[in-house]
């Protein structure tokens, strides 16, 4: 009896190992104290940062608006005064790419990008520090991206103030980001300081707090990734990260750049997603401890490439990295796969060596595998249950990224993953013992990392390392005395390892990913137990070898952990639900525009609202699709409700000239809007005449048609008052070409029948919330 005395100790021993360790990942992701106004002058300071925020962030400013101008020219003013070469490059420009937009045709703007330089000493290139100074039209952009703005500001007044780079510092603030990453694209394709590439740094927000995340790289990024860990003072970033942001439908300014000669990192602070692109991303929202992150980190990194020999930076391959307390890990991405290998061969050597010592037969190795699949599905499945039944309870975290307290729900999805492994363990434990649940756990981390090495190499450190490192210490407890301490040391080192590897992508995956998908990181949860299952069996209560009344009580004791965490769960999401409630600080999201035919005088709500909230459901009552009224709107399907016509007035289409030569025709009209509008857009009915070619404001776009009526069209963002010369070369089919022009603004106050939101409903950050379109059809 005297094993199961010494057990608690080791038990409580290991247990605070790890969790002294997981407390030392989660300070490591902590955002760093913001300094004071008076820090050194060549230190970042976010109070000095934070002063520009207020100013560029006073107001909504979207592209090609009269705000927008002023701040524009407010940035111009501190980048001159600091003695740089500044310069506004005002051009039409594509979106980033030349993708088809959401109108299924070519996206253009007109921007005014704000680019000022500070040559280098001795170049061997240029390094670009980039940020878009525009904003959504439904909110000010105190964060996205005003903490990137003016943390470029704050580095290059720390830059100004010290002795010059070897190398050109050039400093890019975009224009319509927000709405096509046209301003990106502009410079990286036409201006004379992109012509021969360089290195990107680019800097952005989708939140309002949490650690800043170098997310997305250029390719082969060796060099780049060796250079983040060496100069960022606090340098969070996974090559998981990178792969997820690669395969997901997002796009940054950093996009534009990849398109050219660019190499870069990418960088954003993305926790507090509930005030993404809403009116309550005000400065006042802003952590600024993520913002003094944001700029000590590219204000480091400004500093290193500013003194690397820029054409050594190319390598030909990706690293492998991940986080760790007071630092990087990092290892070349072609290990990659030996790695997974490596460890699903130590496993599978940990499996035979422990039914040749007698520590499980066969059969129980085997059905250990099968039974370690139980949690791996069951955690995310619940983690998905539990959202349900709470959007069900609260339908208005349907329209949110994340909820506005969401740390509770996040602290229940965990507890809920630990009540099912606890579960799980405390009912196959006897049956087919502690060593074949191990080794069960070891052999699908192994086979996610060989799976992860094969289809997203950036990701499989996650489980590869945990698998090679449990098995390696499975081995050296084997090797041991089994009463004396190493087998404790060696399983509660393993632990430690995937404590530090894979909390902080637990912790990270949930303001990345949103409560919608929390199951992902319940997920990583259950792989983090499973890895640490040694540690978890010295918890286990033993029954020493006993049966009958002694071993039930055993089995009892040991399903207190899963019962504990399943009412955890259920009393965070409770807590969750009653301190998260919506009031005037904390809207629940509504989506509402406003759509006139001028041609018709036909008027109607449209909501992209699937589920209407009570306010929008006032407004609309039936699913539509608009691609045939008004396909400037895409062809997304809405809901829709009658409207009184708003006296509202169409833009005119001007023809300029009309040519005929053949079977072709070639036809030139301006597009003018008759009021302030944020776009316009013109769409041909491809059933009356095929387009040929298109140039926009002489620009020439692709002709890229879509099914439907309006098979070609192009939007163009903050139009100038003058309006947008388009020309179409066409083949006729019948009769008169038909022309859909549409303008849009922003705003619906004022319009017949719209009734002002209650206190405690609030925006959508969406790119459409709150427009006013006004379309019309013109035969030629």
């Amino acid at each position: 009896m005297a094993r199961p005395r010494r057990r608690l100790p080791a038990a409580l021993a290991a247990l605070a190992a790890l969790l002294a360790v997981g407390a030392g990942v989660l300070v490591d992701l902590a955002t760093p104290a913001p300094r004071p106004a008076d820090a050194p002058a060549d230190a970042f300071s976010a109070e000095r940062a934070y002063q520009q925020v207020k100013v560029i962030a006073a107001r909504p400013h979207v592209a090609g608006s009269a705000a927008n101008d002023q701040v524009r020219e407010h940035i111009v003013g501190v980048l001159r005064g600091l003695g740089l070469e500044t310069e506004v490059q005002d051009t039409v420009a594509p979106e980033a790419g030349q993708l088809s937009g959401a109108a299924g045709g070519a996206t253009l703007a007109r921007v005014r990008n704000v680019v000022a330089r500070l040559p280098g000493t001795e170049p061997t290139g240029r390094v670009f520090l980039v940020a878009h100074y525009d904003s959504v039209q439904s909110g000010p952009g105190g964060n996205d991206d005003a903490a990137g703005t003016s943390t470029i500001l704050e580095v290059a007044r720390a830059l100004a103030a010290g002795p010059r780079p070897r190398n050109d510092v050039v400093l890019v603030l975009t224009d319509a980001e927000e709405a096509c990453l046209c301003g990106a694209a502009g410079f990286a394709a036409d201006h004379p300081l992109a012509a021969d590439g360089g290195v990107v740094l680019n800097l952005e927000a989708r939140g309002s707090t949490g650690p800043v995340i170098m997310f997305e790289t250029s390719r082969n990024n060796a060099k780049l990734v060796e250079a983040f860990g060496r100069a960022a003072p606090h340098p969070v970033g996974t090559s998981f990260a990178v792969e997820i942001y690669r395969a997901l439908p997002n796009d940054t300014d950093f996009t534009a750049f990849l398109d050219h000669r660019f190499v870069g990192l990418n960088s954003a602070y993305i926790d507090g997603g509930a005030v993404y692109h809403t009116p309550l991303d005000v400065p006042a929202a802003m952590n600024r401890g993520s913002l003094q992150m944001h700029g000590d980190n590219a204000l480091g990194l400004a500093r290193e490439f500013g003194r690397t020999d820029l054409r050594e930076l190319r390598s030909g391959h990706d690293d492998t990295y991940f986080p760790v307390p007071g630092g990087l890990v990092r290892y070349p991405g072609w290990l990659t796969l030996p790695l997974a290998l490596a460890a699903l061969l130590a496993v599978g050597v940990l499996g035979a060596l422990l039914r040749r010592a007698g520590r499980a037969t066969a059969g129980r190795l085997v059905a250990g595998v099968g039974l370690a699949l139980v949690p791996v599905v069951a955690a995310p499945l619940g983690a998905w249950l539990l959202w349900t039944a709470v959007t069900t309870v609260r339908p208005g975290y349907a329209e949110l990224l994340d909820p506005y307290r969401p740390v509770w729900y996040r602290l229940a999805v965990v507890a809920l993953a630990a009540a099912i492994l606890f579960a799980w363990y405390a009912l196959t434990r006897r049956w087919a013992g502690p060593a074949a649940l191990a080794f069960g756990g070891l052999v699908w981390l192994a086979l996610f990392g060989v799976l992860l090495a094969v289809l997203v190499p950036g990701g499989a450190y996650l489980t590869t390392l945990p698998a090679l490192v449990g098995a390696l210490a499975g081995l050296a407890a084997l090797a041991t005395r089994r009463d004396g301490p190493w087998p404790v040391v060696a399983v509660t080192l393993a632990g430690a390892v995937a404590v530090v590897i894979l909390l902080p992508t637990v912790v990270l995956l949930f303001p990345a990913l949103g409560m919608g998908m929390g199951g992902v990181a319940a997920l990583v949860a259950v792989l983090l137990g499973l890895a640490a299952l040694p540690v978890v069996d010295l918890l286990h209560p033993q029954a020493g070898g006993q049966r009958g009344l002694l071993a039930l009580r055993a089995r009892r004791l040991g399903a207190l952990p899963a019962g504990a965490a399943a009412l955890a769960a259920v009393v965070l999401a409770g807590v969750g639900l009653s301190v998260d409630r919506f009031d005037a600080a904390h809207p629940v999201p509504t989506h509402l525009m406003y759509a006139l035919d001028a041609g018709t005088g036909r008027a109607q709500w449209l909501s992209h609202e699937e589920d209407p909230q009570p306010w929008t459901d006032g407004y609309v009552d039936r699913a539509v699709s608009v691609a045939d009224d008004f396909p400037g709107l895409g062809d997304a399907e809405l809901r829709s409700g009658a409207a009184q016509a708003a006296d509202l007035p169409a833009p005119k289409l001007e023809t300029l000239s009309d040519t005929r030569s053949g079977d072709q025709r070639v036809l030139r009209v301006r597009v003018l809007p008759q009021r302030p509008v944020r776009l316009l857009s013109l769409h041909v009915d491809t059933s009356t005449a095929e387009v040929k070619s298109a140039t926009v404001a002489g620009r020439d776009v692709p002709v890229k048609a879509r099914d439907g009526r309006w098979g070609f069209g192009v939007v163009f963002h903050a139009p100038p008052p003058e309006g947008v010369e388009v020309t179409l070369t066409l083949v006729p089919k019948a009769g008169q070409v038909r022309l859909r022009v549409m303008d849009a603004s922003d705003g619906l106050g004022g319009l017949p029948g719209f009734r002002a939101r209650p206190a405690d409903v609030g925006v959508v950050g969406s790119h459409s919330s709150e427009m006013l379109a006004v379309a019309r059809t013109y035969p030629l």
